[in-house]
């Protein structure tokens, strides 16, 4: 069965950084568009970050352009999401998911691993 298991997430200072990671299997994952979103309490799952399957194009949408980056490493089934000049509208819980978009009926995704940007 498919599994999603998210790491590295934690607290982290406004300015700073973080790398999420996340260990796919159970599927073909190295074939498969993949990609990040975040849910903040109280608001929608958003849409953060996509990579094509062999990474040859990403999405993200402006909230992160240019701080996040999104990239894959198929040999070993990881997607990663490297976060930079983290700000407190970033914390959230963040998701790996087996999907271009995380709307798609048929996205799964992980438990999540929780970013908290404070000072």
């Amino acid at each position: 069965q498919v599994q999603l298991v998210e790491s590295g997430g934690g607290l982290a200072q406004p300015g700073g950084s973080l790398r999420l990671s996340c260990a796919a299997s159970g599927f073909a994952f190295g074939t498969l568009p993949m990609s990040w979103a975040r849910q903040a309490p109280g608001k929608g799952l958003e849409w953060v970050a996509g990579i094509y399957y062999d990474s040859s194009g990403r999405y993200y949408p402006p909230s992160v352009r240019g701080r996040f980056t999104i990239s894959r490493d198929n040999a070993n089934n990881m997607l990663y999401l490297q976060m930079n000049d983290l700000k407190p509208e970033d914390t959230a819980l963040y998701y790996c998911v087996k999907a271009w978009d995380p709307s798609e009926p048929t996205a799964v995704r992980g438990q999540g691993t929780q970013v908290t940007v404070s000072s």
